[in-house]
């Protein structure tokens, strides 16, 4: 022991670091995400080959060994989405908070009125906030807003009569940047079959992106928050505005 650590070097502490980090927030971003499991069975595969190389099974090895010459690309390929957000999550500057100080508060009030009221209406609705990886690509096929956020024009945008009525709204701050917005929908046999688009497209761009999706059902009026890909349903409106709240002050303070 006394031998390896009087050849241990600066440098070598460093690297240890590094590759620490980035473990580390690989494991935070899958955590509770399809990637995880996923990563579970590729772990799995590391101690079968371990396990055939230690009691020389050379046809297990042989086939485990094939398999891991297209490991990467396999690896790409299923974690297209969370590679996706890393990258995204990287390219980005958070140069300003994501709301200012003075009107944080205000705008999330708006926004929880603005859902109960149309909850209480059972209009259909899917409000989406903006956060450290831009929305751009999806802001673009929308329709420029560029408005303070108020309960009022909320409840406008999202009424039947509405042209744009079906896509979600995407904010940033206190701003209403686009309406009508489409936004990737996710798929997969494991979604409840009561969640309708909306709720699929929530899922969607919060497991792309870092964003935050709040939804109004059109059938029930149930108001839910998607968050890091995850659906917390039936909340009421102390419980929607505490999320909120959390997410987008309690959160900033603590960066």
């Amino acid at each position: 022991m006394e031998k390896f650590f009087s050849q241990l070097r600066w440098q070598d502490l460093i690297d240890i670091a590094v590759v620490s980090f980035i473990i580390y927030k690989i494991f935070i971003l899958v955590k509770g995400t399809r990637a995880a499991r996923m990563l579970i069975g590729v772990g799995v595969l590391l101690a079968l080959s371990l396990f055939s190389r230690f009691l020389e099974l050379y046809t297990l090895d042989w086939l485990i060994q094939s398999f891991w010459t297209q490991i990467i690309i396999v690896l790409i390929i299923l974690f297209q989405p969370e590679i996706r957000k890393a990258l995204a999550q990287m390219g980005e500057t958070p140069l300003f908070h994501r709301f200012s100080s003075a009107g944080e508060m205000k705008t999330i009030e708006e926004i929880v009125k603005a859902a109960q009221s149309l909850a209480n209406k059972k209009i259909g609705a899917l409000i989406v906030f903006e956060r450290d990886v831009s929305l751009g690509e999806y802001i673009e096929i929308g329709v420029p807003l560029d408005a303070k956020v108020t309960k009022e024009l909320l409840i406008s945008i999202f009424h039947p009569t509405s042209p744009i009525h079906d896509g979600a709204v995407i904010i940033k701050g206190n701003k209403i940047l686009a309406a009508g917005c489409f936004l990737p929908i996710k798929l997969g046999a494991d979604l409840k079959k009561t969640y309708g688009t909306r709720h699929r497209a929530a899922l969607g761009i919060t497991e792309e992106t870092d964003a935050v999706a709040v939804i109004v059902s059109e059938e029930t009026g149930a108001i839910s928050l998607a968050v890091n890909g995850q659906l917390e349903i039936n909340l009421d409106i102390g419980k929607l505005r505490q999320s909120l709240t959390n997410l987008f002050t309690t959160e900033r303070q603590k960066r």
